[in-house]
């Protein structure tokens, strides 16, 4: 198959690195997700609304571009690898403290500073894996490590379906402390990113991140409205996608990590294949393509009534919406300039975070006021709103599949 054939022809140190790189964004992600399935637990605990613990949810993405910016600076002058064992070590340390919370307010402190830590990895160890691996089939390893965030929301859909009844929300906080081994693989498996190792040797290696943002501006703002779309279209989809399950169907967590584990393979699948498809057609073109196969599958996805019937709509509604969500890595590091590779690209994401991180406390303060508790309809003019806002905005913008990665200066 090409796939392994694409991985055959990886070096040892390639292969090290990406499993690393693959590995840190997936228990990034499998950190944050273990909120989003408690958000119901921890509302009971602390007598409050949904809509108040969601806040949460807004505070750790807000603080994200903090971490995307001084992460990205750390690892532009001092190097890919070891920014990503500091930053691995943080939020695993953020992620323990949330177990711990006495209050709500303890918790939102606990999340904003996971939120800074969680911003740093997406831009470093994308930086290091695309710096580090060939240009050969660079769509592919796009799709499959941008879908660690999927392989992050699986796992946390496994913990929760299996543990949750045992060890409660505050054990889940505990066990999503782990990753923070990680750090070992790393320290013993994985070199330096050759491209930011040459352009120390040159001399070039200092940031040059205010000149290069001024250069490259339009490119700039066109990235962060992007990721703006795009993090309204992921969150927008997901986040209270469990809390639906449970407010509108009444499933138990059994059945909601259930359907989550088979919404998540459908991502694992989808950003893969259009991943790799981008290749071929285009990076835009797969966006647009992806995005607008969204539309027609929410009616199933969002009003569907048995159990089948919403795993599958979650299936194809995860598919359409991290096939789209896997072109991005290698689209948004081919755009940034190569001197602030570790920065320009997770700092432009984030900062399209920032601007979509109130969107799931617009969606829960929607439910509870304007349709009685139920998040269905609030669900589904998300996605259609910002299923078009992806496919329009990408469809305006320019890619340049293929370009060089592998120097810094």
């Amino acid at each position: 198959m090409e796939f392994i054939g694409h991985f055959r022809r990886l070096t040892p140190v390639q292969r090290n690195t990406f499993l690393a790189c693959f590995l840190g964004w997936s228990l990034d992600a499998f950190d944050f997700f273990i909120l989003t399935f408690c958000v119901s637990a921890i509302a009971t605990q602390f007598q409050a609304k949904v809509s108040a613990v969601t806040e949460a949810i807004f505070v750790t993405l807000a603080m994200r571009p903090v971490g995307a910016f001084l992460f990205g600076l750390m690892a532009d002058r001092f190097g890919r690898r070891v920014t990503l064992m500091v930053d691995i070590i943080a939020y695993s340390v953020f992620e323990l403290a949330s177990a711990f919370a006495p209050s709500l307010k303890v918790l939102l402190i606990a999340r904003a500073l996971f939120g800074v830590a969680m911003g740093g990895e997406w831009g470093v160890g994308a930086a290091l894996a695309f710096e580090t691996l060939p240009a050969e089939g660079r769509g592919f390893f796009s799709g499959l490590l941008q879908e660690g965030y999927a392989a992050g929301y699986l796992m946390a859909a496994l913990v929760y379906w299996t543990l949750f009844p045992i060890v409660g929300w505050r054990g889940m906080f505990v066990v999503g402390a782990l990753p923070a081994f990680l750090v070992i693989y790393i320290r013993t498996k994985v070199e330096e990113s050759p491209a930011w190792l040459q352009g120390r040797a040159s001399g070039k290696e200092e940031s040059r991140l205010g000149k290069d943002i001024l250069s490259y501006v339009g490119t700039f703002v066109f990235l962060v409205v992007l990721m703006f779309a795009f993090n309204s279209f992921s969150h927008g989809s997901q986040d209270l996608y469990p809390t639906f399950l449970e407010k509108d169907h009444r499933f138990t967590p059994q059945t909601v990590g259930l359907i989550a584990i088979i919404a998540n393979i459908g991502a694992l699948l989808g950003g893969i294949l259009f991943g790799t498809w981008s290749e071929k057609i285009g990076r835009r073109r797969a966006i647009v393509i992806a995005a607008l196969l969204a539309i027609p599958v929410i009616p199933l996805w969002a009003y569907s009534h048995t159990v089948p019937m919403l795993a599958l709509g979650g299936f194809a509604m995860q598919f359409m919406v991290q096939g789209a969500w896997g072109v991005i890595p290698a689209h948004l590091n081919e755009l940034s300039p190569p001197a602030v590779r570790g920065t320009f690209p997770g700092f432009a994401y984030q900062l399209g975070n920032l601007l979509s991180s109130r969107n799931v406390v617009i969606q829960a303060r929607l439910a509870e006021q304007r349709y009685a508790g139920m998040f269905a309809p609030v669900l589904a003019w998300t996605v259609l709103i910002v299923a078009a806002l992806v496919a329009a905005i990408s469809g305006c913008g320019r890619e340049r599949r293929g370009a060089d990665l592998s120097k810094t200066s």
